[in-house]
């Protein structure tokens, strides 16, 4: 068998000169090369620019003045050659007509963003509009960043935020999500919306750090994504419970270990999973978790036609049963508490369907509902 080459080398070989050459006469694909997070790191490679007319321009820019170079080009401050970030409040669009508002702020500037940069525009969650033409002008907003996004390359992303109009324009959850998108830690969310609603919690003392004492459990965590999501996790200072099989006993002590958490093996479809990750909270962690990961999940693959009872229902038991019993378990049972959050994984598969993955889509589309 052939050595596996590693995408960043991949990348490294179609992106030198030589590479280069060869990649674009055989006709194969040249990947960007993404700025990455590092805590320490400026959150932007450039300047930002904060524009609109909306009611979030200014919460934004003195929520984020500290930690971001921030320009102005009505305003009378300096401006840049070169730009890490775009921000477009779009609150203020009442009718379709405003949707111009968008062209005029973002033509001119498209051309100086430099690489891996954000383009974020904030505008009102359109069911919760005033009236008609504010809702259709704020619909309006999903049809452009999407197509924004295809258009703009080197590693830059456009993400659309709806604001609920009864939540705060200074609210954390707004702040939060501003400071996700608007750093390397976004690097492969590109045309995708966020929602924010009205509810507000306590901002993190360290913003590099925001998960400082809280309790993270990962099901599916001994490899691949959920070990990465493990690591992600312990890197913005959570505890990490990391469950999985025992089969898979040596690979789940490893990144246990590696991100200074604790392992735990268990088969999440058993019936005692709820009281054993109980159990191993209080014995670990103080008998408590703040987050919650559904992330094990298994494909077995086949024709609807040619599938049996076995396929069909293990794929339903871990991917979507076992997340169902222990979300309402752990939350039931006061373990998830307050101001706790549940994060499943979905999948395309869940959205566009998959031929041979029938079990699999379904238990995907699934999850969307249970999130």
């Amino acid at each position: 068998m052939a050595p596996k080459v590693s995408s960043d080398l991949f990348t490294q070989i179609v992106n030198s000169g030589p590479g280069s050459f060869l990649a674009k006469q055989l006709g194969v694909p040249q990947p960007e090369t993404l700025r990455r997070y590092r805590p320490g790191d400026p959150p932007l490679a450039g300047s930002l620019l904060i524009g609109g007319e909306g009611r979030v321009v200014e919460p934004l820019r003195a929520a984020l003045a500290k930690d971001y170079d921030l320009v102005g080009n009505n305003l009378g401050g300096r401006w840049a050659d070169q730009f890490g970030g775009l921000v477009f409040d779009a609150t203020g669009i009442t009718t379709p007509e405003g949707l111009r508002g968008l062209y005029e702020f973002f033509t001119p500037l498209l051309r100086n963003l430099g690489h891996s940069a954000r383009v974020v525009v904030v505008g009102t969650t359109p069911d919760a509009a005033a009236g008609p033409h504010e809702r259709i002008a704020q619909r309006a907003l999903e049809g452009f960043t999407r197509s924004l996004g295809k258009e703009l390359r080197n590693g830059t992303t456009v993400a659309l935020v709806y604001l609920s109009p009864d939540a705060k324009p200074a609210a954390t959850g707004l702040e939060s999500t501003m400071r996700f998108i608007l750093s390397a830690k976004s690097a492969y969310v590109d045309g995708q919306v966020f929602y924010i609603g009205e509810a507000d919690s306590t901002p993190p003392a360290d913003w590099d750090r925001p998960l400082d004492s809280r309790v993270a459990i990962v099901t599916g965590a001994a490899r691949g994504i959920g070990a990465t999501i493990a690591e992600v996790f312990a890197r913005d200072g959570a505890r990490v419970v990391a469950i999985d099989v025992e089969s898979a006993a040596e690979a789940l002590a490893e990144t246990a270990s590696r991100v200074g958490g604790t392992a735990l093996w268990l088969d999440v479809t058993t019936s005692d999973a709820v009281d054993k990750i109980t159990e191993h909270l209080r014995e670990h962690h103080g008998g408590r978790a703040d987050v919650l990961v559904n992330n094990a999940g298994i494909t077995r693959d086949k024709l609807l036609a040619n599938m049996d009872d076995a396929r069909w229902d293990a794929v339903l038991a871990v991917n979507l049963l076992a997340p169902l019993r222990l979300t309402e378990g752990l939350v039931g049972n006061g373990t998830l508490g307050e101001g706790g959050r549940v994060i499943g994984l979905s999948s395309m598969a869940g959205i566009a369907g998959n031929r041979g993955q029938t079990n699999y889509a379904t238990t995907k589309a699934g999850m969307i509902g249970l999130t």
